[in-house]
């Protein structure tokens, strides 16, 4: 039988696994170990920011280890995740299908959106969950014809407590994270390396025939006639140049600005996030509890119960660059309006609720959707095989998106990966 690696297991790599394994196979190497949810109270935490102690998010990983931590020249917080399931272990559970940008340039994915109903449950029906808070933004969001909608969630709602700490990890098992899909590739007979970081891929006559990893300062070769990146937009970029594929200075990161302020025994802090989203030109609008600016930005310095904040998620320019020395992600003047017309909108929904515009706060400009920086073109529509790549190495996550998509990635990421390997599948003679 032929053999695979997939390098990851977030969205893109737990997806190729489960659909390659069979056909293949299929080994997958995954960087970090298992995923565990973050389980200190809140009230705890909020004792230790009171003794001022969390200087820097920096120190997030010590907190939490399977959040990783980077911040750019300007100061914005770049948050990834390590350990199984990625980034999807650590998200809202947010399932909207935001395909537009591929669509446009002739990739259509109708069957693979199919596939992921079928297979994840998807629901948009719980605003009879929403606290009083959540139901009062969303009527001023509708007065103002910014056309609210509740968000589809990959959520089990009669597990869900609405404990608000999605981010942290689902310690209910009501939301969906890649390791499902994960878990059925290796009950199918995949095998799962941990612990081993993919280095680069190994290249003959122009073909892949491995990949060479590292666990501190050993080495291990996994030999392969089929490579398939999925190790996210931060790093799936690195092992493509260490491996002599240069990507584009093409890096977009959809970045992420709260505005805040105090309503007595509001509660968001223990609401479902990201309950309803407003579509914008060049932003969406979301209630959403920002715990990275809470506990580390000196601003919000009101209690976690009494906390309002609404969301800017930007659809940034492609602009920045990613390499083995870092990340070069700066805004431009186009994002920067971008942000301060979502801010504005956010100031006007919270006085809707009575809340005083010198009451509100800004949070930390942070953000955790890389990708871009080996983008489809119309050409490669049909194969999803970018040109600059040997014939037996696809890539299966954010970092073929064309554009930001300035929204939540899972679902669409999802339904690349299940093309990819549909083509991987049908093209298996060929490798």
């Amino acid at each position: 039988m032929k053999r695979a690696v997939v390098v990851g297991t977030g969205a893109g790599g737990a997806t190729a696994a489960k659909e390659l394994q069979g056909n293949y196979d299929v080994t997958v190497l995954e960087a970090g170990r298992a995923f565990a949810p973050f389980t200190t109270d809140t009230a705890r935490l909020e004792t230790l920011k009171k003794t001022g102690l969390l200087l820097s998010e920096k120190l997030v990983p010590l907190l939490f280890p399977a959040m990783k931590i980077l911040k750019t020249e300007e100061s914005m917080v770049l948050v990834r995740a390590a350990g199984y399931g990625g980034t999807t272990t650590i998200s809202t559970g947010n399932a909207l299908r935001m395909d537009r940008h591929l669509r446009d340039i002739g990739i259509d994915l109708d069957e693979e959106f199919e596939e992921i109903y079928r297979e994840i449950p998807v629901s948009a029906d719980h605003q009879g969950k929403w606290h009083r808070i959540t139901r009062r933004l969303f009527e001023v969001c509708r007065g103002m014809n910014l056309d609210p909608r509740p968000t589809p969630k990959m959520v089990d709602f009669s597990k869900c407590t609405r404990c608000g700490r999605c981010i942290f990890g689902c310690r209910h098992d009501a939301r969906w994270d890649s390791r499902r899909f994960l878990k059925i590739a290796l009950e199918k007979g995949a095998r799962l390396v941990a612990g081993w970081k993919a280095q680069r891929v190994v290249m003959r006559n122009g073909r892949a025939i491995g990949v060479d990893t590292s666990a501190g300062l050993r080495r291990r070769y996994v030999p392969a006639d089929l490579v398939v990146l999925a190790a996210g937009g931060f790093s799936t970029p690195v092992i493509l140049q260490n491996s002599g594929v240069p990507c584009e200075p093409s890096l977009f990161v959809d970045p992420v600005l709260c505005v805040a302020a105090e309503v007595p025994g509001a509660g968001q802090d223990k609401e479902i996030q990201m309950p309803f989203v407003a579509q914008q030109d060049q932003f969406i609008l979301s209630p959403y509890f920002d715990f990275l600016s809470f506990f580390f930005n000196r601003k919000w310095a009101f209690p976690a119960r009494d906390t309002v904040s609404l969301m800017v998620k930007l659809a940034d320019s492609s602009t920045g660059s990613v390499s083995s020395r870092g990340v070069d992600k700066p805004l431009t003047d186009k994002d920067r309006a971008g942000l301060q017309r979502g801010v504005a909108l956010c100031r006007e929904i919270l006085k809707g609720i009575g809340v005083p515009e010198e009451k509100m706060v800004l949070g930390t400009i942070n953000a955790g959707h890389p990708g871009g920086t080996l983008p489809l073109t119309r050409d490669e529509s049909t194969h999803l095989h970018h040109k600059r790549l040997p014939e037996n190495v696809y890539v299966a996550d954010s970092t073929l998106l064309p554009y930001s998509l300035g929204n939540p990635v899972i679902l669409t990421i999802i339904a690349l990966a299940k093309r990819v390997s549909k083509i991987c599948n049908r093209n298996i003679s060929d490798f």
